[in-house]
Order: structure tokens, then C-alpha cells, then sequence
């Protein structure tokens, strides 16, 4: 056999031949990569029965996911959920409600010793009481911080009390729904005309929407029909109808204009705002607590920052609001909500010695309490519009 050396620069005729093949090969691996990796995992690798299309625009509006008890349980007339812990097993979550741990995996179908996710639903196998009142001067263990301030926001809002886990989803008793072998969360989904995310939202699902033969899920309770557009009826052939213009109707009235370039009488100078800047108003929220961040915003770990903070150290208004909450979860971490104008909320977890009371006006840098003594000592803080939590950084740069 005959080798002819290649030398750089040049191709051989066979080279020349393959080279758009390779092109093509190339850009089609490139393109499923980016429908994958880059295009927010919109790509549907469930292609049955023809549904190629998962827009969410024709699925039905949801309300958003229930809330469980202090003790993770969601309870409705037909059944209970119990909402794993981070760290939990079947049998640790089992022997937290007094339950047969055997039994809770059978339900489930699980076995004793797998792990959860935190924020996980599983079925109870029989109903279990309201979740216990902190006993006074027990042991504190592990709080959950980013727990504790959204159940804080529940009081928040039109100022009507929160609602009960039962009574979320506008008081429906969601449908439960028993996954069968070769089922997906998105066929599901799409069989009750619901959007996939908010099916992995109400039942704890991970990033992969994944499911498990036997495993119980309920669905989000729709709060809208899904849009349901009249089409106009045509003959066949005749192809659909233009729709008329609102110009076509009436003629435009007559208008003077004046040329771009051409500055309009009358015109006020352009204040120099630069000038007019303050300390106050180049930030828009002052920092609660003198430290370091300990621990940055994660929109699904930790929807807040975690200041670093000496125990006893100040902590005060990031803006001027009212108070719109003060609450304690189970183990006396105290929790303050403020409100402030445009519907923007901050929440400050871990504070002691508390200076307002729910009601009080507040001003930009006022103090309202203390960072408890933990170790470590820190303070938790949220920024929110509405429920939705924001990267507070970008609001104390």
C-alpha cells in the first residue's frame, strides 16, 4: 500500500470530497447541542404520539404550589402529603411522623432506606395529626432559613389571614395521579393540560422532571381554562380570511408635524441629575448588617444572601416601608417582613431584640433589632416583588 503525504495546506481529492458531508454532519451536532445545552431545555425528548410542540401557551394557568404545616404536611379530605427534609430517608421522614416506615415506602414505592430530596411529596399511608408546638427550652436543631422567611410571607399581602395548605389551589382537593410504566412528568402533564413546570413545582420534582413507576403526584389545580381561539370558518380551498386594518375604515386626521431636528418650543433645560445624586439614592437599598456575605442568592438554594455578622450587632431598614410581619418559625428564629413602595419586600431572618412592632413606619437605615447568636452568627436577607425572590445584590450595589 501506497501512502502519499499530505502536506499542510492541502487536501487530497477524497479529503475535498468529504469535506461538505463533515460540514453537514458538524452542524446538525451542533445544533441538537445548543436545542439542549444552550436553549434552556426547551427541547422535547418526548416526541409520543406526534406532540412535537410543548408550548406552554395552550396549558391551563395554575395556582401556585401548596403550603405544607410546620411539620411538612399537606392535608386534604382524601389523603395527606409529607414534604421531605433535606437530608431525610423514607425511614428518618417515616419515624419524624410516627409512621411504619415500611408502609410509607410501599405507598411510594420506594424502599426504607432511599434517599429525598428536599421539598419531595410522598403519600401517607394513613393520616397523621397537626404538626406539634415547640416544646419551650427544647434543643434547636438545623433551621432551614429560606423555609422560614417564605412561610413569613404568607401573612403578607391584602391582609387577610394566610390560607391553610388545604384550602390552597382556591380550596380544590388536587387530582392524584399514579405514574404508569412508560410514563413521563411531560405526558402527564399533557394529559391533564397542565404545564410540566408547574407539575415538578407542586410535586418537588429534580431538574430532570423525573418520575418513578408507582409514584403518586397531584396535579396543580387549574385557576383558567387553557385559550380556546374561535377559528373563522372558511370553505375549503378558499384559504382564511385577511383581517381589515383600523385605517382602512376611517382616513388618519390631519396632523402638523415638525422636523426631527427641529427642538420644540418651549422646551425646559435637561436638569443634570448627577448633581442632584445623593449617598442614599446611588444605592437602592442600604446593607442590613455590617459583615461579609457568607453565602450568595441561588433562585432554588437560597433565595436570600446570608450576611456574616458579629451576635448583637446592628441590623437595620435597607429601605424606608412599614412593617408588614413579624413572625418566629418552630425553633424561635425570628423572622421580619418590610414592605416598601412598587410592591417590594425584604425580609430579615435571624434577628433578636427587636426595636418596631408589625404596623410601624420604618425609615432607610433605622435599626429594628439585633443578629442572634448562633454559630455562626449571621443574618439572613431577601429581597422580594410580590412572592418572587430577587438577587438582593443587585439591589445593594
Amino acid at each position: 500500500m501506497t501512502i502519499s503525504p499530505v502536506f499542510p495546506g492541502t487536501r487530497t481529492q477524497g479529503q475535498a470530497a468529504r469535506l461538505p458531508r463533515l460540514v453537514l454532519a458538524v452542524s446538525v451536532l451542533t445544533l441538537a447541542a445548543a436545542c439542549v445545552n444552550g436553549g434552556n431545555n426547551k427541547f422535547d425528548w418526548d416526541l409520543r404520539g406526534g406532540a412535537g410542540n410543548t408550548s406552554e401557551e395552550v396549558r391551563q394557568a395554575t395556582a401556585s404550589r401548596p403550603v405544607a404545616d410546620a411539620n411538612g404536611i399537606l392535608s386534604y379530605p382524601g389523603y395527606q402529603l409529607a414534604e421531605a427534609r433535606r437530608g431525610e430517608t423514607v425511614a428518618s421522614l417515616a419515624a419524624r411522623l410516627s409512621l411504619n416506615p415500611a408502609e410509607v415506602a410501599r405507598a411510594n414505592a420506594l424502599q426504607v432506606n432511599d434517599p429525598l430530596r428536599a421539598g419531595e411529596l410522598l403519600l401517607l399511608p394513613s393520616r397523621v395529626s397537626a404538626a406539634p408546638q415547640p416544646v419551650a427550652g427544647a434543643a434547636a436543631g438545623p433551621v432551614d432559613i429560606t423555609a422560614i422567611a417564605t412561610t413569613a410571607l404568607d401573612s403578607v399581602g391584602s391582609g387577610a389571614p394566610a390560607a391553610s395548605p388545604a384550602a390552597a389551589g382556591g380550596g380544590k382537593e388536587p387530582v392524584r395521579h399514579t405514574v404508569a410504566r412508560g410514563e413521563t412528568a411531560f405526558t402527564i402533564a399533557r394529559a391533564y393540560n397542565v404545564s410540566a413546570k408547574a407539575l415538578a413545582e407542586w410535586n418537588g420534582l429534580d431538574a430532570d422532571l423525573t418520575v418513578r413507576e408507582g409514584q403518586t403526584l397531584i396535579i396543580p389545580v387549574a385557576t383558567a381554562p387553557a385559550p380556546n381561539p374561535e377559528p373563522v370558518p372558511t370553505q375549503p380551498g378558499a384559504g382564511s380570511p385577511t383581517p381589515e386594518p383600523p385605517s382602512a375604515k376611517e382616513p388618519l386626521p390631519d396632523e402638523k408635524t415638525q422636523p426631527a431636528a427641529q427642538k420644540p418650543k418651549d422646551t425646559p433645560a435637561s436638569p443634570d441629575l448627577g448633581k442632584q445624586a445623593t449617598g442614599a439614592s446611588a444605592t437602592r437599598l442600604a446593607m442590613p448588617a455590617q459583615g461579609s456575605i457568607i453565602r450568595g442568592y441561588d433562585k432554588k438554594k437560597n433565595q436570600g444572601i446570608d450576611i456574616g455578622a458579629a451576635a448583637g450587632s446592628a441590623v437595620v431598614a435597607a429601605e424606608g416601608g412599614t412593617v408588614a410581619a413579624i413572625t418566629k418559625d418552630t425553633e424561635q428564629v425570628q423572622i421580619v417582613v418590610i414592605r416598601h413602595a412598587d410592591n417590594l419586600l425584604t425580609v430579615y431572618a435571624g434577628v433578636d431584640g427587636l426595636t418596631v412592632k408589625k404596623g410601624d413606619n420604618v425609615k432607610r437605615g433605622q435599626k429594628i433589632g439585633v443578629v442572634r447568636a448562633a454559630s455562626p452568627s449571621f443574618l439572613h436577607f431577601e429581597v422580594r416583588k410580590g412572592v418572587d425572590s430577587l438577587d438582593p445584590m443587585t439591589f445593594l450595589k
